[in-house]
């Protein structure tokens, strides 16, 4: 049985700190680590890449710059500001996947289109730099319940049509189970990003019924939920990537429950439900 493409989203293990999150790793005998930016701040820039890199483990990507989507000068400043800075941070840490979650509509807008040209408008600005920095831009869209206040791009299509002006190792695109498995075209957007080289990463997690009161709250672990993985991650091995596999999941019970009992969980549910299909 072989874990060598396995990644913790820290996510997943939200009450760890990242000192605990990477033990944990180590522990379990999990490769590599997804850490959030929180995360990061929380301990240090510095000491956050060198306790991952003493500990032997790879960062298979940054979770998350993007929030592009401001109307006014000054929003559109800092957010350029921040994702700037999100771009140095993983130079620092030695990853060169940027997650981008784009942002939602203004507080009072409900202009969509507008919306989502600028974040298009954001894009054309940040690309450059982060070119410069050897760091990919990777687009995640959001499942469309998200659309008004997290994320605009609700489609893999919609992604990849974003992603079409620049490189294939400038823009990528993410599949996260949890957000697109309901999408009709799913297949034949994953081909699609296949034959462009886009796909940067494959995260897993179940989509949870019922719903959560806090619909954030309804991912779950593979198998306790309605996707089909086999399916899904027959397309993406198909379409050719071989890179990591992250579990990114927020459910409330998952972060009260021990996290070393988590990610032996986490495993056993990747060797029947992902591994295979790999």
């Amino acid at each position: 049985m072989s874990f060598d493409r396995l990644s913790l989203n820290t996510a997943t293990t939200k009450k760890w700190t990242l000192a605990e999150a990477v033990e944990g790793c180590v522990r379990a005998g999990i490769p590599a680590i997804s850490p959030w930016r929180d995360r990061v701040h929380e301990a240090g820039l510095d000491k956050a890449a060198r306790m991952i890199r003493e500990a032997g483990l790879r960062v298979s990507s940054l979770c998350r710059g993007g929030f592009l989507t401001a109307p006014d000068a000054d929003g559109q400043a800092a957010a350029l500001a921040d994702n700037f800075e999100a771009v140095r941070e993983a130079v620092a840490l030695e990853t060169r996947e940027l997650f981008l979650v784009v942002g939602g509509l203004a507080p009072g807008e409900k202009d969509v289109v507008a919306a989502r040209q600028r974040v298009a408008d954001r894009l054309e600005e940040l690309v450059p730099f982060a070119v410069e920095n050897g760091v990919r831009l990777v687009l995640e869209p959001l499942h469309p319940m998200y659309a008004a206040d997290r994320a605009l791009i609700s489609t893999l299509g919609q992604a990849l049509d974003l992603a079409a002006p620049y490189p294939a190792d400038a823009v990528g695109v993410a599949v996260d189970t949890f957000h697109v498995w309901w999408d009709p075209e799913l297949k034949a957007q994953i081909q699609r990003a296949g034959r462009e080289s886009r796909l940067a990463s494959y995260q897993v997690c179940d989509f949870n019924l019922p719903i959560a009161s806090d619909a954030l709250l309804s991912r779950g672990m593979m198998g306790d939920g309605v996707i089909d993985f086999a399916t899904i991650g027959g397309w993406v091995r198909d379409a050719g990537y071989t890179g990591d596999i992250e579990v990114e999941i927020f459910n409330q019970e998952i972060w009260d429950a021990d996290g070393n009992a988590v990610l032996e969980t986490m495993k056993k549910r990747y060797a029947e439900l992902i591994l295979p299909y790999a």
